[in-house]
């Protein structure tokens, strides 16, 4: 199942449906708008109800110096430990291969707002290195699950770090 938890941004709702239509999987959503703690909580439900093992869900991108919306996101997350506190949970933080220096705060305070337990780093394919990761998972100890290398269904794969430092420094050579 995936849940659209992004009810702020234009066109969020849809795009993932059309992702769980291309993928073959349920999504639940509400109207735009709407809270998104309420829609995590009764996606939860039905994930329970209905024997559902993996439940996906999508929040809003939201900017660190936002405390609003860092105190949203924190309180999702209590939502999720609260309805389902025995099953596994991942709070995987994304970030963009072209982010820089902002990085390191980013996972800080993302951190700090959910309990951050891994990161995804997308935009791979393109001219971008996302070198600050490196310096993420070091400081932060947090480890890199996946990378982007596209916008196919096939293009989120497992980081392997073998590949990316080759990618880093295959120009030098």
């Amino acid at each position: 199942m995936m849940v659209a938890g992004d009810t702020f941004r234009a066109g969020a709702i849809d795009q993932l449906v059309e992702w769980g239509r291309r993928s073959n999987t349920f999504v639940y959503k509400k109207d735009a708008g709407s809270d998104p703690s309420s829609v995590i909580y009764d996606a939860l439900e039905i994930a329970k109800n209905e024997k559902y093992d993996v439940v996906l869900v999508d929040t809003a991108g939201r900017l660190q110096t936002k405390v609003n919306l860092m105190n949203e996101l924190s309180k999702m997350k209590r939502v999720i430990q609260k309805t389902l506190p025995n099953a596994p949970q991942e709070t995987l933080l994304v970030i963009d291969a072209t982010t820089g220096q902002n990085g390191m705060r980013q996972a800080e305070v993302f951190k700090d707002a959910t309990d951050v337990s891994g990161i995804v780093l997308t935009k791979l394919d393109g001219t971008a290195k996302g070198g600050i990761v490196l310096a993420i998972r070091h400081l932060y100890h947090l480890p890199i699950k996946y990378v982007g290398l596209g916008e196919k269904i096939d293009d989120l794969v497992l980081f392997d770090i073998e590949q990316y430092i080759y990618g880093l420094f295959k120009d030098f050579f």
